[in-house]
């Protein structure tokens, strides 16, 4: 795995390299590039970057005075798409919605298309059961509590937590390279409390939301039928706000649609990538 280190700190990635048009890939909370394994394979012809992000799942904690925020995790992706030197790159989001902020800051001339598949939107930072990890991210321990809890197989598969997010079931063996460095660094858990108990109120969110709307290139919006933490309505309304947008509903899947139907999502890319573009030679 590649490293480079930004003004935050150092944030590990994947890169499959190649001349074909470039998809950076981002994952949730707190997970890492695994959360791609299935699809990543599918785009044959691309060039697939994956970057680690500090948001509980990175193996080298930030620096102290990091900007954690949602706002300040969302900048630091656009400073990696720059110091890659990557340009008209479309941007994948699944579970975690905080790249758009890229967009509301006016940070993304680099972005050339946009995939938002079951993700935050709107008002909705952090979905569902994530508004409890922003309590226990202000509590002293909160983190390490609920990291160790994790580890017990009854609670992390629990409806209410990673049970809910995948119909198919995450494997445990993906789940424990997630939760290993939390588990493990007390740095790394202090990176983590400090996202996870960074989300603006609900105006703030919503005003952000409106700023997307000059976005003028293509997005696709990926939404899942038997989702429990991205509300139904947000994908048509996310679709209708950006002037591009377009939905596509997948069935069988709940948010992690790289986990429960990898193949439909990744067929649903390249058909969206194929539109305004010529596809990559093989």
């Amino acid at each position: 795995m590649a490293r480079i280190e930004l003004s935050a700190g150092p944030v590990d990635y994947q890169d499959t390299g190649g001349d074909g048009p470039v998809l950076v890939f981002c994952h949730g909370v707190p997970m890492n590039e695994t959360q791609w394994r299935k699809v990543v394979p599918l785009m044959t012809g691309y060039r697939c970057v994956l970057p680690t992000l500090p948001l509980g799942g990175h193996r080298t904690p930030m620096r102290p005075d990091a900007d954690l925020t949602q706002r300040g995790v969302a900048l630091l992706l656009g400073e990696f798409i720059e110091r890659l030197g990557l340009d008209e790159v479309t941007l994948v989001l699944n579970d975690w919605g905080g790249g758009q902020f890229l967009l509301s800051e006016g940070r993304g001339e680099r972005v050339g298309r946009l995939v938002l598949v079951a993700c935050e939107a709107f008002d909705n930072f952090p979905p569902g059961p994530g508004k409890a990890l922003e309590t226990i991210a202000r509590v002293p321990g909160g983190i390490r509590l609920l990291m160790n809890l994790l580890r017990i197989p009854a609670v992390r598969h629990a409806k209410a937590t990673y049970g809910g997010m995948s119909l198919r079931g995450v494997p445990d063996e993906i789940m424990d390279d997630w939760f290993a460095p939390a588990l493990r660094s007390r740095s790394i858990r202090r990176d983590f409390a400090r996202f996870a108990a960074s989300a603006p109120d609900r105006a703030t969110l919503l005003a952000w939301s409106e700023r997307l709307r000059s976005f003028d290139r293509p997005v696709l919006v990926v939404w899942a039928a038997e989702d429990r933490l991205m509300p139904r309505e947000h994908g048509p309304r996310l679709a209708a706000l950006y002037p591009r947008g377009r939905l596509v509903e997948i069935a069988g899947s709940s948010t992690l649609v790289p986990e429960d139907q990898p193949e439909r999502l990744a067929a649903e890319i390249r058909s969206f990538l194929a539109e305004a573009a010529p596809p990559p030679a093989r």
